[in-house]
């Protein structure tokens, strides 16, 4: 099940039907630009398995250029992506598709710091079933609490995922 409606917030259970959509998915962006990017990426919840998440795909894409991602707005668009901008999140084009959404694109450049803090947090999300859990725990706790609040709802997850990454 992927699509989350504008404004809300619940965690589904995983499924590997996310990872199948995410190869699917890439297949298609590299057929159209891999000429401007590196490599694509399965990011978020959804990319660890067994880990409740909101029902959205993340998708980090890799640039070699960060210019080169204005490159990609046209053949993105036409995969059903919404191009929002590179000012809705810090150093990167932002993409979203579905309503209800059911994918994000983040546009990095290779060796951006928000892309490796992106990668090591799934890494270890993937590798550390306590440090699974305890997430898991937070995100349960706060989509209860903030069902109607996504800003909120992400904010107060940035607390542990800072944590795990210093340690």
């Amino acid at each position: 099940m992927l699509g989350l409606p504008k404004g809300e917030v619940f965690l589904v259970p995983w499924t590997e039907d996310w990872e199948r959509e995410f190869l699917y998915e890439k297949e298609k962006i590299q057929a159209l630009i891999s000429e401007y990017i590196l490599d694509v990426h399965h990011i978020g919840s959804t990319a660890v398995k067994h880990l409740c998440a909101k029902p959205i795909l993340d998708i980090a894409i890799e640039l070699r250029d960060f210019s080169g991602g204005d490159n990609c707005i046209f053949p993105l668009e036409s995969l059903g992506y919404a191009y929002k901008g590179t000012n809705i999140l810090p150093d990167r084009h932002y993409f979203s598709k579905g309503e209800p959404r059911t994918h994000q694109i983040h546009m990095y450049q290779t060796g951006s710091s928000y892309l490796k803090e992106q990668l090591q947090f799934r890494d270890i999300l993937r590798s550390n079933a306590i440090v699974r859990k305890d997430y898991e725990k937070i995100k349960q706790n706060l989509a209860s609490e903030n069902r109607h609040n996504k800003h909120k709802y992400a904010e107060m997850k940035t607390a542990f995922v800072s944590t795990v990454l210093e340690t």
